[in-house]
């Protein structure tokens, strides 16, 4: 049986209410969805955005001192050598001191504190594959050597001499007054069979005074580092001569693991009992001749404050951890 016209028309139109009521529940449940969908997308992205705020922030944040590691090495736990004609303190095993827990840190090898009388002084003798620098603390040093360099060298001088394949030198206190004090680094080269090379610059006290002058710099860092001489080893070295009251702060050179070593030159043969210079370095205080290990990762800073009595001059050097 089929409909007539007008129940035809009655479904037709009744199919019609329904649709469009459907449609319209439909617009509606589409615009509470999409409401809802908005102000869910806005919130997350605002605490998205927070957290990637506070995220950077964290990340951009330097440490200064939380993560070092400290141990002191005190001026008379050092070894000790009087000659009469040399009076030397060896931080690291040298000649006849021989200390196992102190052979070497990073590359370096040697840091002896050396007062040489007038008049004496060390005789030709032969080096290879050493890094060896000289800084002069007070009076005057001669060097001469197999590549023909032959120089007097005062206070805020240093001397650097890449011995490479092999070179012979010797160094002389020719004053007949008063002795010279200075000290004598050794360090590992990062490669073998160097030509031997030989350079000098000054640093005066004026440089020094109240900031950290970038003495001595690796070959692949050097192009940052003006005025400084270069050398082939990760190796950097500043000097400092901090005023009581004052503080410095040296940026490690590098990423990652570093050893770094800090030396408080010495004014006398002891360390004053009382008075004299001192620094602060995180919560070790160094006074004259004390040194410090310090293994620390970078990217950071190191604060260094001047809390002794007089003004200290100290050496601060900044290295890769492995060993040449």
């Amino acid at each position: 049986m089929t409909d007539t016209p007008s129940e035809q028309q009655s479904t037709a139109t009744a199919t019609s209410f329904i649709t469009t009521k459907t449609f319209t529940a439909f617009i509606a449940l589409l615009a509470v969805t999409l409401a809802f969908s908005s102000a869910f997308r806005n919130t997350f992205s605002s605490a998205f955005n927070k957290s990637a705020v506070r995220t950077m922030s964290t990340a951009a944040a330097v440490p200064a001192a939380s993560n070092l590691k400290i141990n002191k090495r005190p001026w008379s736990a050092r070894g000790h050598a009087d000659h009469d004609w040399l009076f030397s303190y060896h931080t690291f095993s040298f000649a006849s001191y021989y200390d196992p827990r102190h052979e070497s840190f990073g590359p370096l090898r040697v840091i002896n504190e050396d007062r040489v009388k007038p008049g004496t002084g060390f005789g030709t003798h032969s080096h290879a594959e050493f890094l060896i620098f000289s800084y002069i603390v007070n009076g005057t040093l001669e060097h001469k050597d197999s590549m023909g360099n032959l120089e007097n060298l005062k206070r805020g001088e240093v001397q650097f001499t890449s011995a490479g394949t092999g070179i012979r030198h010797s160094e002389y206190n020719r004053n007949k007054d008063d002795e010279v004090h200075f000290l004598q680094i050794w360090a590992k080269p990062n490669k073998r069979g160097l030509k031997p090379h030989y350079e000098t610059k000054k640093f005066s006290d004026e440089e020094k005074t109240d900031k950290l002058v970038r003495i001595m710099e690796s070959t692949d860092r050097l192009s940052k580092s003006k005025g400084a001489i270069g050398l082939q080893a990760d190796l950097s070295m500043d000097a400092s001569i901090l005023s009581p009251g004052k503080s410095v702060t040296h940026d490690l050179v590098a990423e990652g693991p570093r050893k770094v070593f800090a030396q408080v030159v010495m004014s006398k043969r002891a360390q004053p009992k009382e008075g004299g210079a001192q620094i602060k370095i995180g919560d070790a205080v160094l006074g004259e001749g004390d040194g410090a290990y310090i293994n620390v990762t970078g990217p950071g800073k190191i604060d260094i404050e001047s809390v002794g009595a007089t003004p200290a001059e100290f050496l601060l050097f900044d290295m890769g951890p492995e060993e040449q």
